[in-house]
């Protein structure tokens, strides 16, 4: 069940568009899961991300790879590594991450409108 929220709610949460730098396997996490940093732009700049997306993806094949990243959470610190931005993706009917897509070329920095 979902919970109804107004535009300004909505308009809190900044969703950019950024291109994945680089990205390795980051084995001190509790679950399999990459290291990234990611480029969101000039105005945000480069920033670091842990993503538990090992199933689909190879962390050869993030590198050049855009993502959808939430950008105004808080750092959160998650064993050695500080990730900065919230990867997004939706779970696939076995629970495994599939990340978001862009189906059109945007800028790095581009904000969900």
């Amino acid at each position: 069940m979902s919970t109804t929220i107004t535009w300004d709610d909505f308009e809190k949460v900044d969703i950019r568009i950024g291109t994945v730098i680089s990205a390795e396997p980051f084995p001190q996490a509790r679950k399999p899961a990459y290291k990234m940093v990611i480029d969101f732009g000039p105005e945000i700049g480069q920033k670091k991300s842990s993503a538990q997306i090992t199933v689909h993806y190879t962390a050869e094949e993030l590198a050049g790879r855009k993502v959808m990243a939430v950008v105004n959470f808080p750092p959160r610190q998650i064993g050695p590594f500080m990730s900065e931005v919230l990867t997004l993706g939706f779970a696939d009917e076995d629970g495994a991450i599939v990340l978001a897509g862009i189906d059109k070329a945007a800028p790095n920095g581009a904000r969900l409108m």
